[in-house]
């Protein structure tokens, strides 16, 4: 049975985890704080544990898919595996340096990401009572 090279894997599998984004908070999942631990052995399985921002996430059934996914691509992976936990909560001082600044170039509060979300009041398409230009 071969080994491989499990930090020069565990840095391939990280800028795989990295591609995933949470669609709230447009930051990759690792940075967030998400990612509790990365188990990877010789033979190149790979178990992570994650967690969630919330427990009520919109799409807590899609973002482990997408972690387990992306590990899967990596070369040298010979079997992923993604573990969801809620302990311990996680919270903004999970945020990598690297998280915290890409949350402060968009505006949002890494103390309460939650109120990054801001509505335009932008409309895409009709609305009732509207008038497309040119026309009556």
């Amino acid at each position: 049975m071969t080994t491989i090279d499990t930090d020069a894997l565990r840095d391939r599998v990280i800028a795989a985890i990295k591609t995933v984004k949470d669609p709230e908070i447009p930051v990759n999942l690792y940075d967030l704080g998400l990612i509790y631990e990365l188990d990877i052995n010789e033979q190149g399985e790979v178990h992570v544990t994650m967690t969630l921002t919330t427990p009520n996430c919109p799409v807590a059934d899609a973002l482990p898919s997408s972690v387990k996914e992306a590990v899967r691509q990596v070369d040298g992976v010979s079997k992923a595996a993604v573990e969801l936990t809620w302990e311990p909560a996680w919270s903004p001082e999970r945020l990598s340096e690297d998280g915290r600044a890409a949350m402060d170039m968009m505006g949002i509060d890494a103390a309460n990401p939650s109120a990054g979300a801001k509505f335009t009041g932008l409309s895409v398409g009709r609305t009732p009572g509207s008038r497309r230009p040119g026309r009556g």
